[in-house]
């Protein structure tokens, strides 16, 4: 989306005539963004005396670093290891704790780092967290799925597809993987034939028509191809997908269909999902609140609240408390 700033100016040196100046300007939908009087080394200082003070600050310290883009927070963590010597990441793990250590030290991470983190630990933990994999891998465009390919590599020394072969098998495996090498393109409409044979039409299900078409093919196709899918099948892909397809293999086709339809709406219904179990899913609300805060939070406060009737900011404030409660409101934005 771009917003279009129209700027008047009387040109005294060219026969005095009002100059008609655009300003194309890309508008974020993020609840963050760039502090305008920004100084790095006055937030370096800030953060310093909040932590070493009597007893840590912690309001001091969610209110700073939530105000500041993320790109803000790099250029204050390179001013306080040049002022104090010392590295912020460690100092914050060190005078914080519990969920709110989580959150502060995952709004320290590069964006692109902190997927790519994000994924390893998902891979290389006990066990894998096959939610990650989903929902990182369906939801990043293609440039931001090769640069998190390029920082995971330099980060850990291995390729993010081949940890993902080792730790992942099958059809799941596989359109992972397909996903990780965003080799997306546009083809013809004939695809959603091969969707409705795939699955619809036959007993049983070709997962590999399924795999290669919604792998290989951009958000703006897909969602041509679901409109087709529907009028020829009656029913909505999604449905297809529930009705032939099981475990991880499913839950990731889903993920590819619904961001393709409207990523804000699938992290609508994710943050959704993580506040309304028994117990609330802290590591997947701090993964979702952080990495969005800065690309469509608007978008998924907007939708969020005309799905399920009631603001993100009241949810929050029902499924949490305290500091870490007030960080999550600061990076919502607002109550709706």
């Amino acid at each position: 989306m771009y917003y279009i700033y129209f700027i008047l100016y009387y040109d005294y040196f060219f026969c005095n005539r009002f100059i008609l100046v655009l300003y194309f300007l890309q508008a974020t939908r993020g609840s963050v963004k760039p502090f305008v009087n920004f100084n790095a080394k006055h937030d370096a200082e800030v953060l310093r005396k909040a932590m070493k003070g009597i007893g840590t600050d912690e309001d001091v310290i969610l209110m700073l670093l939530a105000a500041r883009s993320n790109a803000q927070r790099q250029e204050i963590k390179a001013a306080y290891k040049k002022a104090f010597g010392k590295d912020l990441g460690k100092d914050l793990r060190s005078e914080l704790g519990g969920k709110l250590e989580d959150l502060i030290v995952a709004l320290m991470y590069p964006s692109i780092l902190y997927d790519a983190h994000e994924l390893h630990k998902a891979i290389k933990g006990v066990g894998t967290e096959d939610e990650v994999l989903i929902e990182i891998l369906a939801s990043r465009t293609c440039d931001e799925i090769k640069d998190i390919a390029k920082a995971y590599k330099k980060e850990y020394g291995s390729k993010l597809e081949k940890d993902i072969m080792g730790d992942t098998s099958g059809h799941y495996q596989r359109l992972l993987v397909i996903l990780a090498q965003v080799k997306k393109c546009v083809c013809s409409l004939i695809v959603f034939q091969e969707l409705f044979a795939a699955g619809e039409e036959k007993f049983g299900t070709d997962e590999d028509k399924f795999i290669n078409i919604l792998g290989n093919r951009s958000a703006e196709h897909l969602r041509k191809v679901f409109d087709a899918y529907k009028k020829i099948a009656g029913c909505d892909i999604e449905e297809s997908i529930k009705d032939e397809c099981t475990g991880n293999l499913e839950a990731l086709l889903l993920a590819v269909v619904k961001c393709a339809k409207s990523v804000p709406a699938y992290f609508a219904e994710s943050i959704r999902e993580s506040m309304r179990r028994a117990g609330t899913d802290d590591e997947s609300l701090i993964r979702i609140m952080v990495s969005r805060s800065e690309r469509d939070m608007l978008d998924i406060r907007a939708i969020y609240k005309k799905k399920f009737g009631e603001s993100l900011y009241s949810t929050i404030q029902e499924d949490t408390e305290g500091d870490y409660q007030k960080a999550l409101h600061y990076l919502c934005g607002g109550n709706d």
